[in-house]
């Protein structure tokens, strides 16, 4: 076994962090335990003056993925955005047998290439989409100690490939998180970041909802502002929709308000849908520990559920009328086309 083979079976250390796509590698970062656990996202947040990185060619990759034997074992946490993903995925990863990754940068590329194959490198054969992605999961199921599981936390928009992926061999589990439309649009709503970012991410948003539904039936030039939001939940929330379908049993779903109203047994039913397991008072424990009082995304910040409700109640308040526009949207849109209605029953726990 060569010394990248033995490295790469040894522990997570060197971390997937992108696809080298015009050279044909990936690139690697070297993390230490604490940089997993404090990195919110892993993607271009994680680069610094003292980042060390290497790019090595894909063939090298391969030979040493199979000479250490690595093996696809990893869960998913699948979600719209805002609903509370970070904090889930924190919580699961407090426990000593779950390993947490934060949204890696390499499956958001996996997804586009997916939902635009006509990107993905020329060179490439029918099938070294899928060797890719096997390599990937396999680098990404490591962790640094035997028992653990890798559970991955991925950004809302991959999504689009969480049926391929529920449907692979290795059979992963998954846990898809949403909130109702209602709570999605005032959530939004309710801070100028999030809404810079669902105005950027409409567009996107829209092609995907289109290819989803076979056709052109809106234009976002003549949308408001909660129609747009309501737009986006429903994009969101289809592909889960496809998700849960590919999964069967091995989806488990939490809806986020849900969940804070009583988050001690939703998390052990996690943790043991994963077979992560856990006690009671362990999961009390992580519970009562700090990551249900601190911002998940910046634990820098106080953060609860307190808080949040004042900010989606002062976002009724403020925007009442747009929610409505937005929630009338889905009416109409759910009349018209199926993957919205079977987006919003399976919202209401009917899907």
């Amino acid at each position: 076994m060569d010394a990248l083979a033995e490295e790469l079976g040894g522990s997570p250390e060197l971390f997937p962090y992108m696809l080298d796509l015009p050279r044909d590698g990936v690139v690697f970062l070297r993390l230490k335990r604490t940089d997993y656990e404090q990195a919110s996202f892993l993607d271009a947040r994680l680069l610094t003056p003292k980042t060390s990185s290497h790019a090595l060619p894909w063939p090298q990759v391969a030979a040493a993925i199979g000479a250490a034997r690595l093996a696809e074992r990893c869960g998913f946490i699948f979600h719209i955005g805002h609903v509370g993903s970070t904090l889930l995925s924190r919580l699961i990863g407090a426990h000593r047998a779950a390993f947490s990754l934060r949204e890696p940068v390499i499956l958001r590329t996996f997804a586009q290439l997916k939902g635009e194959p006509h990107v993905q490198p020329h060179a490439w054969r029918h099938d070294d989409f899928d060797a890719r992605l096997s390599a990937c999961l396999k680098l990404l199921s490591r962790t640094f100690e035997t028992r653990q599981l890798a559970v991955i936390k991925a950004t809302s928009f991959v999504s689009e490939l969480a049926a391929d992926l529920l449907a692979r061999a290795s059979a992963p589990k998954a846990v898809i998180m949403f909130v109702s439309p209602e709570s999605y649009i005032a959530t939004i709503l309710g801070g100028p970041n999030s809404r810079q970012e669902a105005r950027v991410m409409a567009p996107s948003r829209l092609a995907r909802l289109h290819r989803r539904i076979g056709g052109d039936a809106w234009q976002l030039a003549s949308m408001s502002e909660g129609e747009v939001l309501a737009l986006s939940w429903a994009c969101e929330m289809s592909a889960l929709v496809r998700a849960a379908n590919s999964g069967g049993e091995r989806v488990f779903r939490v809806d986020f308000d849900r969940f804070l109203e009583n988050p001690e047994p939703l998390l052990s039913s996690v943790l043991h849908h994963f077979d992560i397991g856990g006690t009671s008072e362990e999961t009390r424990a992580i519970i009562a520990g700090p990551d249900m009082q601190r911002y998940s995304k910046s634990p820098d910040h106080a953060y609860d559920a307190a808080l949040r409700r004042d900010v989606l109640q002062a976002a009724r308040a403020a925007h009442g009328a747009e929610i409505r526009r937005g929630l009338a949207w889905l009416d109409r849109a759910a009349g018209g086309h199926a993957a919205v209605r079977d987006a919003l029953t399976f919202a209401m726990g009917r899907g």
